[in-house]
């Protein structure tokens, strides 16, 4: 439930950030194929995963394609999502692995644009970026391993695109 409920969160930090799919913003959303955005996005989440620099394991998703969620989208309108994880790592590696996406990101034209606690019971450390061109959101969520659903400790991931129009 409380993953649920920082996923939510997420969405709605993710949809207020992106530009593109605002109400009254719909002819400044790009036409784009699909699958160049997803390719993109993936590209994206590796260069986060390398600014990381966390040796453990990955999950093995990749890039979905969603609908924008906001009062101001239609259903031609989406994104690209890529929600991944890093895991079987001790927890001070991956919050070294988090400190340091902290002062790479904006050498690597991204801005923070919240860094605080998310609004889980756990409260655990949530940055949020964007790219230099808004192109791209990333959120990223450290959580500690806990006995409830026999968690472990881990940095969630979840890079999203702008909002675009399919061609």
């Amino acid at each position: 439930m409380t993953r649920l409920v920082a996923k939510i969160g997420f969405v709605l930090v993710a949809g207020a950030l992106i530009t593109g799919c605002s109400k009254g913003n719909e002819a400044a959303v790009e036409v784009r194929n699909s699958r160049a955005v997803s390719a993109e996005t993936e590209k994206t989440s590796s260069r986060i995963l390398e600014m990381l620099a966390v040796k453990g394991k990955v999950t093995e998703s990749g890039a979905m394609t969603a609908p924008c969620t906001d009062s101001g989208s239609d259903e031609k309108t989406f994104r690209a999502r890529h929600p991944w994880s890093v895991h079987q790592a001790p927890f001070a590696e991956l919050e070294t692995g988090m400190e340091r996406l902290r002062r790479e990101l904006p050498k690597d034209g991204w801005e923070i644009v919240k860094d605080g606690p998310d609004s889980s019971a756990a409260k655990s450390p949530q940055p949020v970026a964007e790219s230099a061109g808004r192109e791209f959101a990333v959120d990223v969520r450290l959580h500690k391993a806990s006995s409830v659903g026999n968690a472990p400790d881990l940095l969630e991931v979840t890079v999203e695109s702008a909002c675009y129009r399919s061609e």
